[in-house]
């Protein structure tokens, strides 16, 4: 017969026994898997990289032109004749001009020149320069810094400015002074812009002189300022006055 003691021993190896297997059943009936533990999820620092805001590139500035390619088009604004006078358009390849050298009387905005086109009429004398620009098309007031280096282009003994008036003119609003002692007698200049076309013109006769203007294509002149009654004159616009 068994000791009290071994007896005891017995019924807890037997205990033991019954538990091991009664959570080894539950758990395989009820499917009980051990789940892994779960990874951390990254913190928005670590998922979100930072992008790089890109800077705007500055627009390239134009830069003068030192090629003179033909422009039908601006050659065919020129007449052929004035006054019964025959006017030479000598073709691009006749002339050693370009738009960059005459660019550089009107400062940045001759760095806009793209084309030039030069005619002349041998007597009466009359010598122009047709330039066609890029944008922004300059104005006959834009002009305005530029009328003293453009008058010593064409002949001008000085950089003078005061001479120059801003005028109506054969129906243009146009920039003209006269010659001095280093031009010929009667020598009037004049300078204009529209559309994208600029001119430089001068010439000894006077009615040959207006006679190109008025076949080129020009700035319309202000219309008359408004009568006070009705609303004050805008400060600072160029009188015109007919010459």
């Amino acid at each position: 017969m068994p000791t009290p003691r071994r007896a005891a021993a017995r019924l807890r190896l037997v205990r033991t026994s019954l538990f091991v297997i009664l959570v080894a059943t539950v758990s395989g009936a009820c499917g009980v898997q051990p789940q892994p533990s779960p990874s951390p999820l990254p913190t928005l620092r670590e998922s979100v990289s930072p992008v790089a805001t890109p800077s705007p590139s500055p627009t390239p500035a134009p830069t003068p032109t030192f090629t003179n390619p033909a422009d039908p088009a601006l050659a065919a604004l020129i007449p052929r004749v004035l006054l019964g006078h025959p006017v030479t358009i000598p073709t691009v390849k006749e002339f050693g001009l370009a738009p960059g050298d005459i660019g550089m009387v009107f400062g940045e905005m001759g760095d806009r020149f793209r084309t030039l086109q030069v005619a002349f009429v041998e007597r009466p004398r009359l010598s122009l320069y047709a330039m066609r620009m890029d944008p922004p098309f300059a104005t006959t007031v834009d002009l305005e810094p530029y009328l003293a280096a453009a008058g010593e282009y064409v002949g001008i003994a000085g950089l003078h400015r005061d001479p120059w008036q801003l005028k109506a003119i054969a129906h243009h609003l146009a920039w003209v002074r006269p010659g001095d002692d280093a031009t010929l007698p009667g020598t009037m200049i004049y300078t204009w812009a529209t559309d994208g076309y600029v001119f430089l013109m001068t010439g000894v006769n006077q009615a040959q002189n207006l006679a190109m203007l008025q076949a080129l294509p020009g700035e319309a002149p202000p219309t008359p300022s408004p009568l006070p009654s009705r609303s004050p004159a805008a400060s600072g616009s160029p009188s015109a006055s007919s010459g």
